[in-house]
């Protein structure tokens, strides 16, 4: 949700385009789309990009684009995420999606595809499709088709204030569970808010727990859970107990559970004015910090999810995902032109650059400048395993409670086991 480095959960201010929303829930997917008298192909572009720089480095991208199409016009409608999803779930159920449109993959994409909505791309975007990394376009594979092209990768990690740690006497960032529940203690002890979190907000949570889960019961346990329809193995409930063992110290700031991600006194701002420790966010974090608050610059650091102690998970595992784009079943060829030129090097290298997006290109790697997206690449590249957002693996439904479940735990209305058998509920009711 989730939205800077264009991925998922980046990108959450107001948005830029929220008048052209309304307008777009009635226009999506009709024929003019195609074309109109004077042979020029508008279409519609649908994402997530309201946070700085990524809203005016895109805008640049589509004057790019137009220019050399110049029998094409691009619509842009930028929403902030829990918006997007919404509004994207009453086109799915109108029947009728944009031209072009924000994508995670897995779960919610197969949901859309299975309706008959989505464009497959399999053919429409060889051979150039095919030189993109691996692990970027994984999302998008269903039954070895292509229904979405990726334009960043990434995952979910810690993002710390160096002198706020050095002030607390923290020399290392941590690398266990329990060496984390001290760092938040001591962080406690000298007066710091050790953690910043969107309550409001209720997929930041669920990073918690679904981290925690691939801790202790490993990172394929997720995936063979929601298969089998079953969370209520011990590892699970072990998660949700080590979730609750961290709220009991209290960890967050005042107010956190009416605290929104990316407004001026939300999560991403908690942290980038200095006024808490930590918080659990994807590659694209230090851009929404500099964009709602003033962000640390050097003082900024990345830590991967520290390692349960006894769990059957490894610290290299990893959870995150990427963002994408996918087609409208029957977009005009000119989409399928625009998706060629977002996944072009030239565009990957200038939004590395000028984003901090991580490459799908391998190519663009050599621009990576920034040490933190440079410790976020190197978790990744050394990654044995990996975990889609679960919110976007599986079905909307189950994803949804998920989140409410977790996010209940964290305001004290569900204990762990609760938690397990409530995704569990939702895992057997879902076709």
């Amino acid at each position: 949700m989730g939205d800077p480095a264009l991925s998922r959960r980046g990108f959450l201010a107001a948005s830029a385009a929220a008048g052209l929303g309304m307008t777009a829930l009635s226009g999506c997917g009709d024929s003019d789309d195609e074309g109109s008298s004077d042979g020029t192909t508008t279409i519609e572009w649908w994402n997530i990009s309201t946070t700085e720089p990524a809203k005016s480095v895109w805008a640049d991208l589509a004057k790019k684009f137009e220019a050399q199409n110049p029998k094409v016009k691009l619509k842009i409608v930028q929403l902030e995420n829990d918006a997007y999803k919404s509004k994207m779930t009453a086109l799915i159920a109108s029947g009728k999606l944009p031209d072009i449109f924000h994508t995670w993959g897995g779960g919610v994409l197969k949901q859309q595809v299975d309706a008959g909505l989505v464009e497959d791309l399999t053919d429409r975007t060889k051979p150039w499709a095919d030189s993109l990394l691996k692990v970027s376009k994984e999302p998008y594979l269903l039954d070895d088709k292509v229904y979405g092209i990726p334009f960043d990768i990434g995952m979910i990690g810690f993002w710390y204030n160096k002198a706020l740690f050095k002030q607390a006497g923290i020399s290392e960032p941590p690398t266990t569970w329990g060496a984390f529940l001290e760092a938040v203690s001591k962080l406690k002890s000298k007066n710091i808010t050790p953690i910043a979190l969107a309550g409001k907000e209720k997929w930041p949570g669920m990073y918690y727990w679904a981290y925690l889960a691939m801790r202790t019961a490993g990172a394929s346990a997720l995936q063979k859970a929601y298969d089998d329809k079953d969370f209520t193995g011990d590892e699970f409930i072990q998660a949700g107990a080590h979730l609750k063992t961290l709220v009991d110290l209290e960890p967050f700031q005042k107010g956190f559970l009416n605290a929104a991600y990316s407004t001026p006194t939300g999560q991403a701002a908690t942290v980038g004015n200095g006024k808490a420790a930590m918080e659990l966010m994807g590659q694209w974090a230090p851009n929404v910090q500099a964009d709602a608050g003033k962000g640390l610059g050097k003082d900024l650091g990345f830590f991967p999810f520290p390692a349960v102690e006894g769990g059957k998970g490894a610290i290299t595992e990893v959870f995150g995902g990427g963002g994408g784009h996918a087609l409208r079943r029957g977009a005009p060829q000119a989409a399928v032109d625009f998706l060629k030129f977002f996944a072009s090097e030239a565009t990957d290298l200038e939004l590395v650059k000028k984003t901090g997006t991580l490459p799908v290109v391998a190519g663009a790697e050599s621009a990576i400048t920034d040490p933190n997206i440079k410790a976020v690449q190197t978790q990744l590249n050394a990654a044995t395993g990996f975990q889609l957002y679960l919110d976007q693996a599986y079905a909307p439904a189950v994803g949804q409670e998920v989140n409410d479940s977790v996010a209940a735990l964290i305001a004290g209305s569900k204990s762990p086991e609760q938690v397990s058998q409530s995704i569990t509920k939702s895992a057997k009711e879902e076709q």
